[in-house]
């Protein structure tokens, strides 16, 4: 008995592409195809799902004709109300065996695993979620062993199904190490670090694939199963980019869009003055930003890069703004660092070219790193060079262990790697585009962002006489 698989992974709500991908869907699959995601398919930087909670990602899945999904990291980044909101929702299995509430109970509307059918076969799917560590608390989720849970499924379903698909969200990596802990696997859809195989391979007796990202291609396998048998008559990954795209997705991006503007783009409160915004020079949006972290969290000093932002705000701020000009899920971050690293950074954000490079990383939804803005302290250079450093009116101390506030992006090293250096780090639940909706609404906040705080050795000397 033959098997079509159709599958994508790691969308990450990129629907102008998904729209292509679509096309290419409805025109290879028959009525003896599976199509399945390997999670990361909403991706909240969209207004689209922002403003329907997420049911714009399900309707999407559904008019293709989806038969089951995964929960990836970013179908969690909303927060668990919104994920319990999705997976209730949803027309098709939601799968995960390893995700909990925080509290250890179940995820209303989340199953373990499914069966399907097609083509008189029993098709047993189960899928696996990231571990998140430290994230995990704030999102109100915990994460049990993929490999333990998975096994799990495995044996409460044995002798009910003729063929095992595992949609895996932990890495082509680990899964390797799955087909090999696990031989009663016989396919698996591979997503979370973005890989893209040319065709399926086999590892340890086990069918993998695993489409890259953006909707840019969609996965294909093809299988016979006799006889407990399975094997690999052909795959491919094809790319979409030539293909024409779906009325029915656009219509729905289309429909989900009005609804969100609705619900999202009334006014929160108007500004006492514009909020500009710059990827390369000081400016207040940025500057506002550094100084709510630092509020926020009680730390020394703080640091953010202006590539957190695609632009300014002006005249008001609502949630359609917020998401607009800050679309990335990073969150506040609080970790020690020596003073050296600290000034190496600083340093390096002089250079336009640092501050224009492709600011890519995770949890980043922006275009460029951009120039690194602090607060609680002062930054005195010569156009290259970092000269001196003043924090609360003290020089900076090369072997003294600061504490920052600062994200996540920039806590891991991205963008400026002399801060991956830190130690100590605690993370916040709440999402900096939520630090701007707090402290843009507080006048005296709001005037401070306007202070710049790096300034030439020149002015310096001239300030001091």
């Amino acid at each position: 008995m033959k098997l079509k698989i159709i599958h994508t992974n790691d969308v990450h709500s990129n629907y102008d592409n998904f729209a292509r991908a679509a096309t290419l869907i409805r025109l290879l699959k028959d009525e003896n195809t599976l199509v399945l995601d390997g999670g990361d398919f909403a991706d909240f930087k969209s207004i689209e799902l922002q403003g329907t909670r997420g049911i714009a990602a399900l309707e999407l899945l559904q008019s293709v004709g989806y038969d089951a999904m995964t929960i990836g990291n970013n179908e969690m980044f909303n927060g668990m109300d919104t994920l319990e909101h999705m997976a209730a929702a949803s027309p098709f299995p939601f799968i995960s065996n390893n995700l909990l509430k925080k509290d250890r109970t179940e995820i209303k509307g989340v199953v373990k695993s499914t069966i399907l059918h097609k083509n008189g076969l029993r098709i047993l799917v189960t899928g696996s979620s990231p571990d998140l560590d430290v994230f995990n608390d704030g999102l109100g989720i915990s994460v049990l062993d993929y490999t333990e849970m998975t096994q799990q499924e495995i044996k409460r379903y044995a002798g009910e199904y003729d063929l095992c698909i595992l949609l895996s969200h932990v890495s082509t990596v680990a899964d390797e190490e799955l087909a090999q802990a696990i031989p009663e696997i016989d396919v698996i859809i591979s997503a979370h670090d973005h890989k893209l195989y040319p065709q399926a391979k086999i590892a340890y007796g086990t069918i993998m694939n695993s489409a890259g990202n953006f909707a840019e291609h969609i996965g294909i396998i093809e299988l016979e199963v006799n006889g407990g048998k399975v094997e690999l008559l052909k795959s491919a990954t094809h790319p979409t980019g030539e293909a024409a795209k779906d009325a029915a997705i656009l219509e729905i991006l289309k429909t989900n869009k009005a609804k969100a503007i609705a619900a999202l783009g009334k006014p929160l409160y108007t500004l006492q003055q514009p909020l500009w915004h710059d990827v390369i020079e000081e400016n207040p949006l940025t500057n506002l930003i550094a100084d709510g972290l630092r509020d926020m969290m009680e730390c020394d000093i703080s640091l953010i890069n202006s590539g957190i932002a695609n632009a300014g705000l002006f005249q008001y701020v609502s949630r359609q703004k917020l998401i607009e000009v800050c679309p990335s899920p990073l969150n506040p971050t609080s970790f020690e660092i020596l003073g050296k690293h600290l000034k190496e950074a600083l340093t390096q954000s002089l250079d336009a070219q640092v501050c224009l490079a492709d600011g890519r990383g995770p949890g980043f939804r922006g275009k460029f790193v951009g120039r690194l803005h602090v607060s609680g302290a002062t930054v005195i250079h010569d156009g290259n060079r970092v000269q001196e450093v003043l924090v609360n009116g003290e020089l900076l101390d090369d072997s003294r262990w600061y504490k920052v506030a600062s994200s996540d992006y920039l806590q891991r090293g991205s963008g400026y790697l002399p801060l991956a250096h830190n130690r100590n780090a605690r993370y916040m639940a709440e999402e900096i585009k939520d630090v701007i909706q707090l402290y843009a609404n507080k006048p005296e906040f709001v005037e401070q962002a306007f202070i710049m705080r790096t300034t030439t050795e020149a002015k310096a000397l001239i300030q001091k006489t």
